[in-house]
């Protein structure tokens, strides 16, 4: 029995020792990445939502509603969003650029 207890403890020490650990996203590092990404006009009363990137690279959006669900999906390479079939009303825009993703709060009247 103790060497089953001695072989728990040996495999935890192994593991922690050669871990790389969770290593946490820096606050400024997030902030440029964040200023990277523009959406205007938000609130939005037309059909049209701009989204801008300064890296020119395609942008995936997801827009869901307040309950979590998913109502409009779209990779745009251009900086026009259609949001004409979305219903007046308070949404989470979610963007993804490679491997950074941001999301806004976007409001349609």
């Amino acid at each position: 029995m103790k060497k089953i207890y001695l072989l728990l403890i040996f495999i935890g020490v192994f593991s922690l020792f050669f871990s790389n650990g969770v290593k946490a996203q820096s606050s400024s590092s997030s902030n440029n990445q964040e200023e990277r990404i523009q959406v205007f006009p938000n609130p939005i009363s037309g059909d049209i939502l701009n989204v801008t990137s300064k890296s020119g690279k395609s942008i995936t959006c997801r827009v869901f509603n307040v309950l979590g669900k998913t109502v409009l999906y779209k990779v745009i390479t251009t900086e026009k969003l259609n949001i004409s079939a979305l219903p007046p009303g308070v949404y989470v825009l979610r963007m993804k650029i490679g491997d950074f993703t941001t999301a806004k709060k976007l409001v349609r009247q």
